[in-house]
């Protein structure tokens, strides 16, 4: 199936998009690409494409970073991000690829896919590196401030799919992030759906503090979208403090630079498990079909590994498997509304 790029969408749409299209297309990934035709064209006119699997799909519209995404999406019916997911709805596309507005595209997966049955909110999900040289997956990363217990019991549901479908864990640990491991922490929300969870059929290892998200015995960390992302910047914020701090101490002596020459292979490495164009984006999930959420600044070689994670999706069946774990955890929402009275 072809994935739908969102070449309007990003800081340096839409050459950059197209750049790495191209790429992905060069390593047999189908590509259509959507928006604007005649700079669509241009862009792609630099680039040997002779024999690719790229074909464009016209969108008149783009919706930018400042607009209201749910707005942007009900008016601009021919915005490249909408024209996106109704290739998509049509089966004309297998996977959609914005580094475009994150909301436009949440908004875009509701609106025009839906939910999968039984979900309320979909989550932003996204892979760290762990000590263990694996990877742990944590979602909400910002796609909901505002969190029911049952919504992050569906976020642990999904999770725990994508983490044995995509990330190839047998049985997958479920971890939820509070403010210490015993029983009385946290808050409201997070004592409920430590209840839900107990109750599910996942593999759930209860609550996790922020600093063990990185020793990688959780596979997948549950929090609200308000958490998430905070957690999240503060990561990235964090790694690129210490690179700068690294590279100024390795500049004050000479013995210092000559460390650095010695120890370069091991830098380049640790610097390539912590770049997200390594990983290309975040997976929408809790829509009917799949939708890869790139960063706004994304080079190319993000939007190509943004494109390869999508066709992974495709082949892995994804959405299908999360429709199978949701059916056999339904029980939890007649919980959950017991909870809350």
């Amino acid at each position: 199936m072809k994935i739908a790029v969102d070449a309007m969408g990003g800081d340096y749409a839409p050459a950059v998009i197209i750049d790495g299209s191209v790429q992905a297309a060069k390593e047999g990934v189908p590509i259509v690409l959507v928006g604007i035709k005649d700079e669509v064209e241009y862009h792609l006119s630099k680039f040997q494409t002779r024999g690719l699997p790229i074909t464009i799909r016209h969108a008149s519209e783009v919706v930018g970073m400042e607009e209201s995404p749910v707005t942007a999406i009900r008016k601009k019916k021919d915005s490249s991000i909408r024209v996106c997911f109704d290739l998509v709805k049509n089966h004309e596309a297998g996977a959609v690829v914005s580094a475009g507005n994150s909301g436009a595209a949440m908004a875009a997966g509701m609106l025009v896919l839906k939910r999968l049955e039984g979900v309320e909110r979909p989550a932003i999900t996204v892979c760290w590196p762990t000590i263990k040289d694996g990877m742990v997956a944590i979602l909400d990363v910002g796609g909901n401030v505002d969190c029911k217990p049952i919504h992050l019991a569906h976020f642990a549901i999904m999770g725990d799919v994508y983490a044995k479908y995509v990330m190839g864990k047998d049985n997958p640990k479920i971890g939820l992030l509070s403010n210490g491991e015993e029983e009385g922490k946290g808050n409201e929300l997070t004592r409920l759906t430590h209840e839900l969870l107990k109750k599910s059929s996942l593999n759930y290892a209860g609550y996790i503090e922020g600093k063990d998200v990185f020793k990688g015995e959780i596979d997948v960390v549950v929090t609200d979208g308000f958490v998430g992302n905070v957690a999240l910047k503060f990561g990235e914020g964090l790694v690129e403090a210490m690179v700068t701090m690294l590279k100024k101490n390795m500049q004050e002596s000479l013995m210092a630079r000559i460390g650095y020459l010695l120890a370069r292979g091991a830098f380049a490495k640790f610097k390539k498990k912590l770049d997200y164009a390594e990983y290309g984006g975040a997976p929408l999930l809790g829509i009917d079909g799949i939708c890869i959420i790139s960063h706004g600044s994304s080079s190319a070689k993000a939007i190509k590994n943004a494109i390869f994670r999508a066709n992974e999706f495709i082949k892995c069946g994804v959405t299908a498997h999360m429709n199978e774990e949701l059916e056999k955890n339904k029980d939890l929402a007649i919980v959950s509304e017991r909870q809350t009275g």
